[in-house]
C-alpha cells in the first residue's frame, strides 16, 4: 500500500525528532510491504525565514493533497518579535483550520517503566493513569475576533469566544464515540457557572447523551478538573472540552505521566487525513545537540498508521518496540530517573540512538 505523507520538520528540535520517526516508518514499510512517500512542507519559523509567511498557501495545498501530515514542532524565541498574525503558531492554527481537523486527541498514559518519573505520589500513580483528552481544535477564543484599541486613554484588548451548536455536537460525538471504545465514561468539562459558551456546551452534551445510553456522562468545571487530574487521575477515562481549556488541561495531563516527550497526539476531522504531532515544544535550547526525546513523535507516527491508514498491526509493532526499549533500560535525558538505584539500571542515549534502538526492536 502506498501513502503520501506531508512532513513538517519545523523548528528547534523538530527536524531531529521527525527524522527518527521517518526512519521508523521506513522500517515498517520494509517489513510490511508498504510505500511511504514523503513531501516536505515548510511551516512555522523556518517558513517565515524562507517565505515571509508561517504557512504559505502552496505549503497548505501540499498538506491538503496528502494522505496525512506528520509534524515535529514549530516556533521559538527567534520569532517572538514578529507581528501577531505572522507568528509561527499562526501557521499551525491556519493548518488546522485548512485541514478541518476539529478534534485533537491526546492520550495521558503512564508507561509502567517510567512510573517513578511522575511528579505525583506513588500511591496516586499506582491507581493508574490512562485517559484521553478530546479537545475541540478550530473554534473558541483562539479562532475568535482579536483586537486591541485605545479607549478612554488606555489600550483595551478583546478576544472573543464563540461556539455554535453544530461545533459542540461534532466534538461531543467524538467524545462519546471514543468513550464507547474505551471504558464508557465521558467527562464533559466546561465553565457553565460563568460562561454562556459553556452553558450551551453543557446543554448540547446532555442532549447527545440520550443517543449514547451505554456511556456514563458527567460534568465538571474546568478549575475542578485541573485539580482532579493531579489528585485522582484514575477517575478519568475520556475528557471532552473546548479549545482553550483542552490546551491547558492536556499539557497538565502530560506532565503527570513523567515526561512531555513521551506523548503523541492526533488531530482529525471529517476525513482520515489527519495531523499527527508530539505535544512538546521546539526546545531551541537543545536543538542540534542530539539529546531530544523522539518517542512522542515516533508514537505520533504510530497513531497515524492506526487512525488514518488502518494499519493497526504496524502501529502495534511500533508501540511494542518502544515498550521493549524502555524495558531494556534505555532512556533519553528527559526520562532518566533521579533515584541512584534506578539510574544504575538505565542507560542514557541521545535522539538518534533511541530511534535506532526502536528500529532494532521492530526488526526482531
Amino acid at each position: 500500500m502506498q501513502k503520501n505523507i506531508a512532513v513538517i520538520r519545523g523548528d528547534g528540535i523538530g527536524p531531529e525528532i521527525v527524522e527518527q520517526a521517518l526512519k521508523v516508518l521506513d522500517k515498517i514499510a520494509e517489513m510490511y510491504g508498504h510505500t511511504f512517500v514523503y513531501d516536505d512542507v515548510d511551516m512555522g519559523g523556518c517558513a517565515i525565514d524562507k517565505w515571509g509567511d508561517p504557512l504559505p498557501q502552496v505549503m497548505l495545498d501540499k498538506c491538503l493533497a496528502s494522505d496525512s501530515v506528520l509534524m515535529g514542532s514549530v516556533g521559538g524565541p527567534k520569532w517572538d518579535g514578529v507581528p501577531g498574525p505572522m507568528r509561527p503558531e499562526k501557521g499551525l492554527l491556519r493548518l488546522r483550520a485548512g485541514m478541518g481537523v476539529y478534534s485533537n486527541n491526546r492520550p495521558a498514559k503512564i508507561w509502567p517503566q517510567l512510573a517513578s518519573a511522575s511528579p505525583l505520589r506513588p500511591s496516586i500513580v499506582e491507581k493508574g493513569i490512562d485517559f484521553i483528552i478530546v479537545r475541540e481544535l478550530i473554534g473558541g477564543v483562539y479562532f475568535g475576533k482579536h483586537e486591541t484599541e485605545e479607549q478612554d486613554g488606555q489600550l483595551l484588548a478583546t478576544d472573543t469566544m464563540s461556539y455554535s451548536e453544530s461545533e459542540i455536537e461534532r466534538i461531543g460525538r467524538i467524545g462519546f464515540e471514543t468513550a464507547r471504545k474505551r471504558g464508557k465514561k465521558l467527562c464533559s468539562v466546561e465553565k457553565s457557572n460563568v460562561l454562556d459558551c459553556s452553558r450551551l456546551w453543557k446543554k448540547v452534551m446532555h442532549r447527545l447523551a440520550a443517543e449514547y445510553p451505554d456511556v456514563e456522562l458527567s460534568d465538571m468545571l474546568v478549575d475542578n478538573c485541573a485539580m482532579q487530574i493531579v489528585k485522582n487521575p484514575a477517575q478519568f477515562d475520556v475528557i471532552v472540552t473546548e479549545n482553550m481549556f483542552g490546551d491547558i488541561l492536556s499539557d497538565e495531563a502530560s506532565m503527570i505521566t513523567g515526561s512531555i516527550g513521551m506523548i503523541p497526539s492526533s488531530s482529525l476531522g471529517a476525513t482520515t487525513c489527519g495531523l499527527y504531532e508530539p505535544i512538546h515544544g521546539s526546545a531551541p535550547d537543545i536543538a542540534g545537540m542530539d539529546i531530544a526525546n523522539p518517542i512522542g513523535t515516533i508514537l505520533s507516527a504510530a497513531m497515524m498508521l492506526r487512525y488514518s491508514f488502518d494499519m493497526a498491526e504496524e502501529a502495534d509493532a511500533i508501540e511494542r518496540a518502544v515498550s521493549a526499549v524502555l524495558d531494556a533500560g534505555w532512556r533519553t535525558g528527559d526520562i532518566m530517573p533521579s533515584d541512584a538505584e534506578e539510574v544504575a539500571a538505565c542507560r542514557k542515549v541521545g535522539c538518534s540512538r533511541m530511534g535506532e534502538l526502536i528500529i532494532e526492536q521492530i526488526a526482531k
